[in-house]
Parts: structure tokens; C-alpha cells; sequence
């Protein structure tokens, strides 16, 4: 039973595929905005939050934990993604095979995620070589840790725009003269996990190469809970994930990402997401 668990908290850690740089903001320093609006925080979050990710993509995901005391635990994926396009209200599919460490290998974890519209849960599974069997996960509430890291189910969810009211609040400059659109988003669903978030996206002369470098997250008591810091990679058109950081500063828990050696439109096709090719896993 302890081997079960502890390669279920093993895998149950993923992507997620978006990833990091530490920036120096200089706030003191930064030019205010006096006519800031609602409908510009929209559109520059409808702009930034929506890259294109490739029709699909293979790579290696890299995740570390490390708790309050310095202990590390460090998983190593295959990640496969593929862009469903709607097709049976399906929004996308992934499947994860554990590469590292020695006695989780073998283990897979696949997710499909569905269209808002269809009002479906993502359908997700495991499979654990120890028990030869595979398992439905359910996910009971988006609030809930994302698999043991400092990201949700809701975090690592499409969120509409449109559920949120978005106001440019500042203009942010870092020490290279770099500038941030400051965003702070209140959810207009009272029963959201966050009473807030507030965003910084890199200002662009083109609109295409603006993205998303840190989100701070205030818990429902407006106390500031975590911060996610992001680093980005563009391979042709696609923007994926190179690295992130999280740090929960009331658990001084803390999450690091990876994704490298990615193929984008690499052929992945939809014979990779079926309980046999889980349970088959990589040759």
C-alpha cells in the first residue's frame, strides 16, 4: 500500500504545460495609468492568455517539489498533447508516461479535457505498473492541489475571459526598461478560489509576442497566497512553456516546472490516447 501511494504521488504530478524567469519590478518607479478601464485589462488578457500551442506536441516535463524544510522530489514525464479542435466536445487530450524516478517508471497518466460548453468534467487515468490495472481519477474540486504541486485543477484550467472583470491598474518597468501591463482580475463568481489575481505581461510593439510572466494569487480573505513566475519558449508559431516557478509564501511550499526538447506538430497521433497505449506505455 505504501509502494500505491507513494507512485500515485509520484505521477500524479504534470504539466501544464508555461514556465519562468525571475524579473525585478520596480513598482516605486512606474508610470501610473489615470484612465486605466476594464475593457482594456479585457482585451490585453484576451490577447496575452491565448498563444497558439501547435496543433500538437511532444516533450520532456520536469517537476519539483520542495517543502518548507528543503526536501526535494523531482518526476520526469513524456508529455503528448493534442488540440482536439471540439470533435466530439473533446478540447484537447494528454498523456504523461513517468520516465523518472527508477520505481514509478512505467507510469501513465492520461487526461481529456472537454469544451465549456458540453458541461463535462475532464475524464482522467492512471496506470500503475505495481498493479497492472488502470484507474479513473476524478477531480472533485478545482480548488483542489493540482497532484502535490502549488498549482490547481483550476490553475492549469481554460478560464473565460469573461469570467473575470480585468483592470489595467500600472505599467511596471524592470531594470532593463522592460515594461509590464499590470492586470488585476476579480472573478464576478463569489465562490471562486481567489478573491484576485494580479498579472504582469510584457509590453510588445506586436501585440503576438506579449505573454504572461507572473500572476500573484490572493486567497478568498484577500491575503496573498502564491506567485507564479513564467518563462516562455517559442518554437515556429507556438508558444509553450520553458519554466515556472510557484512558491505558496503561507506554506513556503514550492513547484518548479521544466519542458524541453519539444517537437511541435510532431505527429502525435489519437492512437496515443487509449487505456491500451496507457497501460502499453513507451518502448
Amino acid at each position: 500500500m505504501r509502494l500505491y501511494v507513494r507512485n500515485i504521488q509520484c505521477f500524479l504530478l504534470l504539466v501544464f504545460i508555461s514556465l519562468f524567469s525571475i524579473i525585478a519590478f520596480s513598482s516605486e518607479t512606474s508610470p501610473k495609468t489615470s484612465d486605466a478601464s476594464p475593457l482594456i485589462g479585457q482585451d490585453i488578457v484576451a490577447q496575452c492568455d491565448n498563444k497558439y500551442p501547435g496543433e500538437n506536441q511532444k516533450s520532456q516535463l520536469s517537476i519539483t517539489l520542495t517543502d518548507k524544510s528543503g526536501n526535494e522530489r523531482k518526476t520526469v514525464y513524456l508529455r503528448l498533447w493534442k488540440d482536439m479542435k471540439g470533435e466530439e466536445d473533446v478540447f484537447d487530450k494528454m498523456v504523461l508516461f513517468t520516465m523518472y524516478p527508477p520505481d514509478a517508471k512505467g507510469a501513465g497518466f492520461m487526461r481529456w479535457a472537454y469544451v465549456s460548453e458540453s458541461g463535462k468534467n475532464a475524464e482522467q487515468w492512471i496506470y500503475l505498473p505495481v498493479l497492472r490495472k488502470i484507474r479513473r481519477v476524478s477531480v472533485r474540486d478545482l480548488a483542489d492541489s493540482f497532484l502535490g504541486s502549488d498549482l490547481t485543477y483550476g490553475d492549469i484550467s481554460y478560464r473565460d475571459v469573461k469570467a473575470d472583470d480585468h483592470k489595467l491598474i500600472r505599467i511596471d518597468k524592470d531594470k532593463n526598461g522592460q515594461e509590464y501591463f499590470v492586470i488585476a482580475s476579480t472573478p464576478k463568481d463569489s465562490d471562486y478560489q481567489y478573491s484576485k489575481r494580479i498579472s504582469w505581461y510584457s509590453r510588445a510593439s506586436n501585440a503576438n509576442e506579449c505573454v504572461k510572466v507572473r500572476v500573484d494569487y490572493y486567497d478568498r480573505k484577500e491575503v496573498f497566497l502564491k506567485r507564479q513566475l513564467l518563462k516562455w519558449q517559442k518554437i515556429n508559431d507556438a508558444w509553450v512553456w520553458e519554466k515556472v516557478h510557484v512558491q505558496n509564501v503561507q506554506t513556503f511550499h514550492k513547484s518548479f516546472f521544466e519542458v524541453d526538447k519539444v517537437k511541435i506538430n510532431a505527429g502525435v497521433g489519437d492512437e496515443w490516447f487509449s487505456e491500451r497505449k496507457l497501460r502499453q506505455g513507451i518502448k
